[in-house]
């Protein structure tokens, strides 16, 4: 396997000085207006909503396999290149396509730290109007339990396992019941919380925050890097941010629960804490 090309977090200075690299294949997952108007220099447009499949009430499931394969052939993925992946509303959409590469089994992948945020607030140079990708011919192949993935079944077999953490990146009162959207409100027993917008800075343009105080954030919560910790929220949207946060502290063992809880929430047989 080749070297990754770039950091699993990515400074713009960094990804500038890689923009002419031919391994390298930029992801932007903003809206398609504010890509049109503005992006970094060659990056294609991909449409959050082809990552996800809508089976009611999950809203956020893995799609198949046949359905990868042909998002990321469209957008021009071969396993030879480097993904950096980045959008305009605090990295979830780009840390789900990076989620769902892992899940796949591709081996390079970096988020942009700050997302767009950061590149056009600190004078990286922009580009406007689409770029159009060649098509590959990207073939996926999920194993029958891929170690990025959990799906309820998994979760259910590990509720008193004392080696696996849940991380609730959902907001507090979605945490605690207070803010029901779903069949029922609160959090699957044993999880704690760590809102997704507590990991940014914003001070620094939506980055995370720096290692350490990450660090600090995650042992108050009982959770450290020993642990294989499940990340979810509503739809693993915002949890992907979660997940790509934990990967870049060096956590080994990390899933995303897809199903997340729109899933658990609405299944009457699920335990649930308030």
């Amino acid at each position: 396997m080749s070297e990754p090309l770039l950091p699993l977090l990515v400074e713009p200075e960094q990804l500038q000085a890689k923009l002419d690299d031919p391994r390298l294949l930029i992801v932007d997952l903003s809206d398609p207006a504010v890509y049109a108007q503005q992006h970094v220099p060659g990056a294609i447009h991909l449409t959050y909503a082809w990552l996800v499949r809508k089976t009611p009430p999950a809203l956020g499931l893995l799609p198949d396999a046949e359905a990868l394969s042909a998002v990321l052939s469209e957008i021009g993925l071969s396993y030879d290149r480097h993904v950096v992946a980045y959008d305009n509303e605090g990295n979830g959409r780009a840390s789900r396509l990076l989620w769902t590469l892992d899940v796949c089994g591709h081996p390079h992948w970096s988020l942009l730290n700050g997302g767009s945020h950061a590149w056009f607030n600190e004078g990286f140079p922009g580009e406007s109007g689409e770029n159009t990708p060649v098509a590959s011919d990207y073939r996926v192949t999920l194993p029958p339990d891929p170690p990025a993935l959990a799906d309820k079944e998994w979760l259910l077999k590990h509720l008193d396992d004392d080696n696996v953490a849940v991380l609730d990146a959902r907001s507090p009162g979605e945490f605690d019941g207070v803010d029901v959207r779903a069949a029922r409100g609160g959090h699957i027993p044993g999880a704690v919380n760590l809102e997704w917008t507590q990991a940014m800075d914003r001070e620094r343009n939506l980055r995370l925050l720096p290692p350490e105080r990450l660090q600090a954030m995650l042992a108050e919560r009982g959770i450290g890097p020993e642990q294989e910790v499940v990340a979810h929220c509503q739809t693993h949207h915002r949890s992907a941010l979660s997940y790509v946060m934990l990967r870049s502290l060096g956590y080994e063992k990390v899933r995303g629960y897809a199903g997340s809880w729109s899933e658990w929430g609405n299944d009457p047989d699920t335990p649930v804490e308030q």
